[in-house]
């Protein structure tokens, strides 16, 4: 049985998988032919949702690696908010890396490679840490399995990491690759790159299309709650819609 898709459900699945023998291991320590698993998470939607998955995995004493977007209208790292997040994420001992948005730079060797050098960068300045590993947003097919290093950094779609371990997502608010527990490497005791996303975790189970309706009702309300903070003249009407 697959659990579902709760704080207690990821909590159960990860239980599940580690009493199989794994391992949690980072990107650097993986092996092909062990009981390796790495905790992945793309921070598509919310920074704030990553960090509270973040902290229930510090909970249980396991490491994952947090893969951040730096252009993305969701979110914005740089925020206090956004720095709070990563600060929290960092704190449970938790790799950071850059999410790159593969769809805005098409099939262009170089400006793949002058993006992932730029980005690296720019979220390096608000962890103070080095960034190790980049994994693709909206890759291009071409771009999986990633045949080349870009910006000198490991890449979460090299073939070591896609093609050689075993590889299991719930993109989209489901397995689409088959439930982890059922997977090929996991019965035979190989090792697995398992990819999910905090949003679809955090918060009571529903389906993956009212989910993401409570985040956008959340991020509503905390944009008029900055407006009217920041602008007076709109404190009065947010007053009256709530009389």
């Amino acid at each position: 049985m697959t659990p579902e898709f709760s704080a207690t459900g990821y909590r159960d699945l990860i239980a599940a998988i580690l009493a199989k023998g794994y391992r949690i291991r980072g990107f650097a320590d993986v092996q092909a032919s062990r009981r390796d698993l790495i905790l992945r998470h793309d921070i598509d939607q919310c920074l704030n949702t990553a960090a509270r998955l973040a902290a229930l995995e510090a909970e249980e004493g396991w490491r994952a690696s947090y893969f951040v977007l730096m252009r993305s209208e969701m979110y914005n790292p740089f925020s206090p908010a956004g720095v709070r997040a990563l600060d929290e994420i960092s704190a449970g001992g938790h790799d950071i890396g850059l999410h790159l948005d593969a769809a805005l730079y098409g099939g262009d060797s170089e400006a793949l490679e002058s993006a992932a050098r730029r980005e690296c960068a720019m979220l390096e300045s608000i962890t103070g840490r080095k960034i190790e590993m980049i994994s693709f947003h909206r890759p291009a097919p071409n771009l999986i399995p990633c045949e080349y290093i870009l910006a000198g950094r490991g890449n979460a779609y090299e073939p070591r990491f896609f093609n050689e371990i075993g590889y299991c997502s719930d993109s989209r608010g489901d397995w689409h690759h088959g439930p982890p527990l059922e997977h090929e490497s996991i019965k035979a005791g190989r090792a697995l790159q398992l990819l999910t996303h905090a949003i679809w975790w955090m918060g009571a189970p529903a389906a993956p299309e009212e989910k993401l309706a409570s985040f956008l009702e959340e991020r509503l309300s905390n944009l008029e709650s900055e407006l009217a903070e920041h602008c007076t003249i709109y404190a009065p009407r947010r007053s009256e819609g709530k009389a």
